[in-house]
């Protein structure tokens, strides 16, 4: 699986108590060289739905490319926003149409559905989805952002809280693979808002 470790990254997705989080490094790399850092992962599709994107760096630009003009269809036949777990559906068929010659990307899709409730699923490069109630990872930090996330994450945490545990699960974590990190980029999102915050991480 090379391929996905080309640019490196690690994105993560969180809910809280009627809010969610999520988050990514910025490192963009070719190999072990740098390239930039301050490069975007996370995309909004609209208020209440996001979209992280890790794995190889152009396919994931073309696919977000893709599911924006998928969105815009929706919502002019529609008159309203697409809902997490359709948008979920979305995002799955249109990888896996491509299953043959795969998007290299490992989607994490986080989004505020009825009622408010926090969904959040990721899926692999063929668009086969894995829901949780909890926190999903996706990247070459994921194993590491797996033992941070366990041992850091509890049920219902208030948005403030939900912040400082994304962040330092983040951190911590990409300071044990080197493909990823480079500062952080997290969202926290609740019905009324959307808080943006750059996290500074190790330059090394």
């Amino acid at each position: 699986l090379q391929i996905f470790e080309y640019n490196g990254s690690a994105v993560v997705a969180m809910v809280g108590k009627n809010c969610f989080a999520i988050a990514s490094d910025r490192r963009l790399g070719v190999q072990l060289q740098t390239i930039s850092t301050d490069f975007q992962k996370i995309y909004t599709i609209h208020d209440k739905l996001f979209i992280g994107l890790s794995g190889l760096a152009t396919d994931a630009q073309t696919l977000y490319q893709r599911l924006v003009f998928r969105h815009k269809l929706y919502e002019l036949r529609e008159e309203r926003n697409m809902k997490p777990e359709t948008f979920a559906s979305l995002v799955s068929s249109i990888l896996y149409e491509k299953r043959f010659g795969p998007y290299f990307c490992q989607p994490v899709i986080a989004g505020l559905g009825d009622d408010d409730k926090p969904f959040i699923c990721t899926m692999d490069s063929i668009g086969a989805k894995e829901l949780a109630k909890d926190f999903v990872v996706s990247g070459t930090a994921s194993e590491s952002l797996y033992g941070a996330c366990e041992s850091m994450f509890k049920p219902d945490m208030e948005p403030d809280e939900l912040f400082e545990t994304i962040s330092q699960a983040l951190l911590s974590s990409v300071d044990r693979d080197c493909l990823s990190g480079w500062g952080g980029h997290v969202y926290v999102v609740t019905p009324t808002e959307v808080t943006e915050r750059i996290l500074k991480g190790r330059m090394d």
